[in-house]
């Protein structure tokens, strides 16, 4: 079973940028979008054999989240019970007879790191959400998590220490997140593997000299991680600032 996560950065430009091209190409099983920035009325992409769980945030234009999966799921839930993320859109979860899937864009703490207060509170009831869910079957978490977890994860580390996105409390919490009981997928398998990105910069040369961070992740239970067959990081894939990752598992 292929598994594909990408943060498209509103699916109605990345439609025009290659996203229906890439999506009937890698022919996943099922695939998860943040930042669809879309009510339902306002793109037309409906892939055949698939169905669509689609969560917008109230604010138009803003955040959101989208599957599209061939597999029907026992059970769909929409949000995590908070009113401020999920007013947002932030966080799709569907249970299927083996694990649950859930579908993630972490709130950015924004450049002023005004937001951190907001996120760090995000990062407690998300992952008390996660055991939750753990306690029952395997969890699949996949998304934008909007944190570059170590050095290795982003180009030019020292230079950006204490930045949105690499401050020691984001970083810290994403430790928290593995330590509950989940493993980070491409880390598994690439443990030393430098230059695996999944965003850049839309500043020119950025993308094509790769000074990019790895913040997008497929997580899964610790018992799970023997049924992930193989990862993958489509980082030759354009459209977005973000590129599309994914995983395998055995059915």
């Amino acid at each position: 079973m292929k598994l594909v996560s990408w943060n498209v950065a509103g699916i109605r430009a990345c439609l025009k940028k290659g996203l229906e091209d890439f999506f009937n190409n890698v022919n996943a099983d099922i695939f998860c979008i943040q930042e669809s920035k879309a009510m339902e009325d306002q793109f037309d992409f409906r892939p055949k054999d698939y169905d669509m769980y689609l969560y917008p945030a109230i604010k138009k234009g803003y955040s959101g989240t989208l599957i599209y999966s061939k597999i029907k799921p026992l059970n769909v839930t929409y949000g995590i019970d908070e009113e401020e993320y999920d007013s947002e859109g932030r966080t799709i979860t569907l249970e299927f007879e083996n694990f649950f899937l859930v579908n993630v864009y972490v709130p950015n703490v924004k450049r002023d790191l005004s937001r951190m207060d907001s996120r760090m509170h995000f990062e407690d009831v998300f992952r008390k959400y996660l055991k939750k869910l753990d306690e029952t079957k395997p969890v699949i978490i996949c998304g934008d998590f909007n944190v570059a977890h170590e050095e290795i994860d982003i180009c030019n580390a020292k230079a950006n220490i204490g930045n949105a996105g690499f401050t020691y409390e984001e970083r810290e919490k994403f430790t928290e997140l593995l330590n509950s009981g989940f493993v980070d997928t491409y880390r598994y398998f690439n443990k030393d593997k430098i230059g695996a990105y999944t965003w850049w910069s839309y500043m020119p040369g950025v993308r094509d000299r790769n000074i990019g961070w790895r913040i997008d992740y497929f997580l899964v239970s610790k018992r799970f991680i023997d049924k992930v067959k193989d990862v993958t990081i489509y980082s030759d894939i354009y459209g977005s600032d973000h590129c599309p990752i994914g995983i395998e598992i055995e059915k």
